[in-house]
C-alpha cells in the first residue's frame, strides 16, 4: 500500500470524508526492528473526537486513534469482480428479499419490518433499504415496539462490502448498543457452468411444492407450521429438489435412522435473470458424496430453462464446509450481511 508523496507520509483525510472508502495507516508500536504499522481499508463510518471508525467489507469495525494516524487517503470503490455476473447491491438485495418473504410486512418509510413467527432471522428482521422517513433513533424505537408486540426480538439486517452497502448504519447501530449476531456471505456465479457440471442428477426429483418428507430433512423447520410453509413457498418461481434415500441406508426402511427422510434436498427461486439456491442439505452419512452438487445441478438446469443466467446463494461465514463447496463451484463473495440485535 503506497502513501508516499514526495517521500513523505501524508494524511489526506478530513471529517468531510465520512461515508467514503478510505485507506489508512496507523502506528501500532516500535521496537528493535523499528516502528510498526497497520493498514486498514474500509468505509470511514465516523470521526468522533479523536477516534476514526472504519468498517471493513467483512463488517468488522476498526478504531483508529487520530494520534496514531500517520497516513490516510480516499480510495476508489472496490474494483468490479472479473468472474461471474455483474450485479449491484440494490438489485441483489431485492432479489434476495423476494426469495424469502415474511408472513407479515409493514413499511417504515423505505425500510420494511418483516415477521414470520420467528422462523429465521431473514424473515424476522428490518430490511433498511433507504430512508425510514424519521430520525434513526425514532425508527429504531418504532422497530423495537413492532417486534415486541409480536413477541419477537428486534433485528436489523444490514450489508457491507459492496458499493452502496450500509457500513455507516452498522456503525450507528453499534454505537447504540446493537450487536451483530450472525454474518453471512452473499455469493454469485454464472448459472450455465452449474448446469453443465458432470453430476448424477437422475435421482433428483423436482417439484413445485414442499412435502412432509422434504421438511423432515430440512434442519431449520422445527415443527413446520403455516408460517414455515408460507416462507418456503414464497418467491416468483419456486422449485424444490429431493434425493430419496435408498433402502438400507440411515433414514430409510431397514436402516438405522427414521424412515422416509430424503438423502438430500434443496430449494431454488427463479426471479428474472437470477436463480437463488437455498436449503441445500444432505444427510450427515451421505455428505461428500456429490449429492449437494447433484441437487444444485438439477435445479440450475431447470432455472436455465426458465431463462435465468446468474446464480446467487447465502452461506454463513463460519460454515467452512459449504464455503469450500461453493468455492469449487465458482461462487464469489459479492457482499456480506449481518443481523444486528438490540440488547
Amino acid at each position: 500500500m503506497e502513501f508516499t508523496a514526495g517521500g513523505r507520509l501524508e494524511v489526506r483525510l478530513t471529517r468531510a470524508d465520512v461515508g467514503k472508502r478510505v485507506s489508512v495507516r496507523q502506528l501500532t508500536g516500535s521496537g528493535a526492528g523499528g516502528e510498526k504499522f497497520t493498514d486498514t481499508v474500509g468505509v470511514l463510518t465516523s470521526w468522533d473526537g479523536d477516534v476514526l471508525l472504519i468498517t471493513r467489507r467483512t463488517g468488522e469495525s476498526v478504531r483508529v486513534p487520530e494520534a496514531a494516524l500517520v497516513a490516510g487517503k480516499v480510495v476508489p470503490a472496490a474494483p468490479a469482480r472479473r468472474r461471474g455476473p455483474s450485479a449491484s447491491f440494490e438489485e441483489l438485495a431485492g432479489v434476495c428479499a423476494r426469495s424469502w418473504q415474511p408472513v407479515e410486512s409493514e413499511p417504515l418509510g423505505e425500510w420494511r419490518l418483516r415477521a414470520a413467527s420467528g422462523f429465521t432471522r431473514r424473515a424476522n428482521s428490518v430490511l433498511p433499504l433507504g430512508d425510514p422517513g424519521v430520525e434513526l433513533d425514532e425508527a429504531l424505537t418504532r422497530a423495537r415496539r413492532w417486534y415486541e408486540e409480536r413477541g419477537l426480538p428486534p433485528y436489523v439486517q444490514t450489508a457491507t462490502g459492496a458499493e452502496g452497502t450500509q457500513e455507516r448504519l452498522c456503525a450507528e447501530l453499534e454505537r447504540r448498543g446493537w450487536r451483530s449476531e450472525v454474518t453471512a456471505e452473499v455469493r454469485i456465479a454464472a448459472l450455465a457452468p452449474l448446469g453443465d457440471r458432470d453430476a448424477e442428477v437422475s435421482r433428483v426429483v423436482l417439484s413445485r411444492g414442499v412435502d412432509e418428507a422434504w421438511l423432515r430433512r430440512y434442519q431449520r423447520s422445527g415443527v413446520p407450521g403455516p408460517h414455515v410453509l408460507h416462507v418456503l413457498n414464497s418467491g416468483p418461481s419456486v422449485w424444490f429438489a429431493t434425493v430419496p434415500g435408498e433402502p438400507g441406508e440411515p433414514g430409510e426402511p431397514g436402516g438405522s435412522g427414521e424412515p422416509g427422510v430424503p438423502a438430500a434436498i434443496g430449494r431454488c427461486v427463479v426471479d428474472g435473470r437470477w436463480a437463488g439456491f437455498m436449503a441445500v442439505e444432505a444427510a450427515p452419512a451421505r455428505r461428500r458424496q456429490g449429492l449437494a452438487t447433484a441437487v444444485m445441478t438439477a435445479l440450475a438446469r431447470r432455472a436455465l430453462e426458465e431463462g435465468a443466467s446468474a446464480a446467487w446463494l447465502q452461506v454463513e461465514s463460519d460454515n467452512d464446509g459449504a464455503r469450500a463447496l461453493y468455492d469449487a463451484m465458482g461462487f464469489t463473495v459479492h457482499h456480506r450481511y449481518h443481523h444486528f440485535r438490540s440488547l
